[in-house]
């Protein structure tokens, strides 16, 4: 988990007890640079309103899905613009290491430590 915090994203992002460097921001969503990024170019996007991942949305998170997927594709057209290229995706379950849901969208080479491992 991040710093060891079940849902970073409430607890410290959207809290404000992280400062972090916004890329968007909508009265339902924020993408900013991840704080530990695993690629040249990581950014994730979250919604404002606490949900656990993408199999624990109801109904009546349409319209925080409708804005969470407009920022998603703006943010991934400013990548691939810049970029030419990049990937989004999410994860669920035991791959998801934060229990909020979160996009990540990223381009280039995945980071590694100085010893060589990867993070």
């Amino acid at each position: 988990m991040a710093d060891e915090i079940e849902d970073f994203y409430c607890d410290e992002v959207l809290s404000g007890k992280r400062t972090v460097e916004k890329v968007w921001e909508t009265e339902n969503t924020l993408a900013f640079y991840h704080t530990r990024p695993f690629y040249d170019v990581h950014i994730i996007v979250i919604p404002k309103k606490h949900i656990t991942s993408l199999i624990d949305l109801h109904s009546d998170d349409k319209y925080v899905l409708d804005d969470l997927f407009s920022v998603i594709q703006e943010v991934s057209k400013q990548v691939n613009d810049k970029y030419g290229a990049c990937t989004v995706s999410t994860n669920i379950g035991e791959y998801q290491s934060n229990k909020h849901l979160h996009w990540h969208v990223h381009f280039g080479n995945r980071i590694r430590y100085l010893d060589g491992t990867w993070c």
